[in-house]
């Protein structure tokens, strides 16, 4: 295989910050973007920004919220939108997780619901989409050791207490929670990798920072955007950033891009 770099964004409306994604792109030449957030419907979404800079891309967008995406520059082979029994919202499967084969590592680009409140419906839906698709994640290593898998994205969970900038200001609030955590937690135990953190530890590294309060200025930020990798694939990772750099400057997302180096 050949070397390959693969990246996830939440690019918070893909047609707002189309040309800061299309500069960056061209700035951090990845092989493989995983996208969130485009807040589109495919016929909408920005076809041949991806194209005319040597991209495929399939997307899923069903309105103007959520929406995910996969470009990529090594290959684009059966895409899956939804996974296997992915539960819906109001009798609706939201446009929140799409896969892709990419130079024989199989991308998955995830939008993992937000929670909204800990007693909010959203956060039992949130629960459950998790655990859907940590089992629907393990399938795939139980027939085959071997895989390479990539689930990639904005998992709306902060793991750690130190990947939120004050556990205080946290306190019963969502993204911290114990059932969310653990949720989390169950993808680590199935054998999935994360494989960023060893390359950018904490305390004080986030790859989110909320537009309101100056957060960014101030440092208050949450790390909440991951890439997990089967044991196979993460037996090749050699290098992990977080490009804190984008999340700077007029039309930024307030979330910044996260790039993982295969062998």
């Amino acid at each position: 295989m050949e070397p390959v770099k693969i990246a996830t964004w939440n690019v918070n409306s893909i047609r707002a910050r189309a040309d800061r994604v299309e500069a960056w792109l061209q700035r951090t030449d990845v092989d493989v973007l995983a996208i969130q957030e485009t807040k589109t419907k495919d016929e909408s979404f920005p076809w041949e920004l991806f194209e005319k800079n040597g991209y495929e891309v399939a997307h899923f967008g069903l309105d103007q919220w959520n929406g995910v995406a996969i470009a990529s520059r090594v290959g684009l082979e059966d895409v899956e939108r939804t996974f296997v029994k992915q539960p819906p919202f109001k009798e609706v499967a939201e446009a929140r997780a799409i896969a892709a084969t990419c130079g024989g590592v199989r991308i998955w680009s995830l939008y993992v619901p937000n929670g909204r409140e800990l007693g909010d419906p959203h956060m039992q839906y949130k629960l459950e989409w998790l655990d859907v698709l940590r089992e629907h994640a393990a399938s795939l290593l139980d027939a085959d050791p071997g895989a390479q898998v990539a689930l990639m994205g904005d998992w709306n969970v902060a793991p750690e207490d130190h990947d939120v900038w004050d556990m205080a200001f946290f306190e019963g609030k969502t993204h911290v929670s114990g059932p969310e955590r653990a949720a989390f937690r169950a993808f680590l135990d199935a054998g999935f990798v994360d494989v960023v953190r060893p390359f950018a530890p904490g305390p004080g590294v986030y790859t989110y920072w909320d537009y309101t309060q100056l957060r960014f200025p101030k440092k208050q930020g949450m790390r909440i955007d991951f890439v997990l990798a089967s044991p196979a694939l993460a037996g090749r990772v050699t290098g992990a950033a977080i490009d804190r750099e984008e999340r700077k400057g007029k039309g930024a997302s307030d979330h910044a891009p996260v790039i993982v180096d295969l062998d």
